[in-house]
């Protein structure tokens, strides 16, 4: 027999076991990305919603074309503001989804840092979207 031969194998390949892919390995520490997403997109999203809300307070003392102006610009950014919300926790939910494979902790990662990044984009989008009296 030879030296690089196993136990009924005849040196073909055929027998032996198959080398283990590292990239399929689970990742003992996929759960970290979208946990520390977790935490920091919610009370961001939160926090842009309590802010989001009380801005038609800011044109209580308003009438006329200000006020017309204010209500139209509001009604677009308040709708925009719940749809960028909306889409950050579909990417935070989509981080927890990603496999728990090496080869998928790029993925994971990365949703796990967009889903903030949308809350903020989406909340200074809304601001600039107002139409300030």
């Amino acid at each position: 027999m030879s030296e690089n031969s196993h136990d009924g194998d005849s040196g073909t390949g055929t027998g032996s076991t198959p080398a283990t892919d590292p990239a399929h390995a689970p990742d003992r520490r996929a759960w970290v990305a979208p946990l520390i997403s977790t935490v920091v997109t919610l009370p961001l999203g939160l926090i842009a919603l309590f802010i989001g809300g009380l801005t038609p307070m800011a044109c209580d003392s308003c009438n006329g074309a200000a006020a017309d102006r204010f209500d139209a610009s509001f009604t677009i950014a308040w709708t925009v503001l719940w749809i960028g919300l909306l889409t950050a926790l579909v990417v935070l939910i989509a981080s927890w989804a990603v496999p728990h494979q090496l080869r998928h902790a790029a993925r994971r990662v990365g949703l796990a840092l967009a889903a903030p990044a949308t809350a903020v984009v989406t909340f200074v989008a809304f601001m600039a979207l107002v139409d300030w009296p």
